[in-house]
């Protein structure tokens, strides 16, 4: 169990890692989308990549956990909080670079920044293709770790290579070089994404526009997306739809405590206003359980959990 502002021998370890941010004991659940959760033991914002590496080699030294914490879209962070190191890469820990020829672009941005970074830059260089993108919560580094995206496309589709830090140092891997599929990739062990490239076609952008304007319109019509949530709790078996399968048991609109199964969409939890983690993972049992026994199929979340979940 991790204590609100309470400074722990290793929290006070790492302060003293140089070009560093660290606030031990940091409340987490206003750094998450769904808004629940508890306080991480030390939450750290580099200021350099050595600064990150230095950590990375301290917290193996330790022998501490280490958590990554990006935009917090599609995290779920336990009541009783987050042990160990828990990093949130700033967005401005690298400048943006971009290679724009004739025919095609290469867009490097920082794995801090917000998913729709690229898609403003992107349009502004009359480049196409990472429209799906458009409107998808979160950082760039989580768009990398989960392989995110719509029924349109996903990350992998238009990443080029990652660059990646370990407690070992930083360097570059290609697109082919990092096991992907559906919702997924398999980065280092104990990696970290500081930067993200990007290639992309030059193509007609007012299309491009028009399609992500579309997509938006439709998901601000069939999502819960002002109400705080974590986006889609499973990924969709093959196939098939989780929210269909979800909601063919009765459980759209189920609500436990402050968190409930959104009567928009049934694949979405949110918050209420007062939900605990606890509340929340009640749901997703639920969910999983009650579609097993009426239908075998065995749903996989999507969404990540960290820390201490309490009983």
């Amino acid at each position: 169990m991790v204590d609100e502002g309470v400074k722990t021998a290793l929290a006070a370890r790492f302060e003293q890692v140089p070009e560093c941010e660290v606030k031990a004991g940091a409340p987490l659940a206003p750094l998450i989308s769904v808004r629940v959760g508890g306080a991480a033991e030390a939450l750290v914002r580099p200021r350099s990549v050595d600064a990150l590496v230095a950590l990375l080699k301290l917290a193996r030294d330790e022998g501490a956990p280490v958590t990554i914490l990006g935009g917090g879209a599609n995290t779920l962070v336990g009541d009783g909080g987050v042990p160990g190191l828990t990093v949130k890469v700033p967005g401005t820990l690298f400048p943006e670079e971009l290679e724009v020829g004739a025919e095609e672009g290469l867009i490097t941005l920082c794995a801090g920044s917000a998913i729709v970074r690229i898609v403003n830059v992107m349009r502004a260089q009359g480049l196409v293709g990472a429209e799906f993108l458009a409107g998808i919560p979160g950082t760039l580094g989580g768009a990398v770790s989960m392989n995110a995206g719509t029924k349109n496309g996903e990350a992998f589709r238009v990443i080029d290579a990652v660059e990646v830090a370990t407690a070992d140092g930083v360097g570059w891997l290609t697109k082919a070089q990092i096991p992907h599929s559906y919702r997924h990739s398999e980065l280092p062990p104990g990696g970290v994404v500081t930067r993200v490239r990007f290639r992309l076609p030059k193509g007609d952008v007012d299309a491009s526009k028009a399609a992500m304007d579309a997509d938006l319109g439709y998901r601000k019509r069939t999502q819960p997306l002002s109400q705080p949530n974590f986006g889609s709790v499973f990924t969709n078996p093959p196939g098939d739809h989780a929210g269909r399968l979800i909601e063919r048991v009765g459980l759209k609109g189920h609500t436990l405590g402050r968190a409930q199964i959104s009567t928009l969409h049934a694949n979405w939890i949110v918050n209420l206003g007062g939900a605990t983690a606890r509340d929340v993972l009640g749901l997703i049992t639920l969910m999983q359980t009650r579609v097993r026994e009426e239908t075998g199929v065995e749903m996989k979340p999507e969404v990540k959990r960290v820390g201490e979940f309490l009983p």
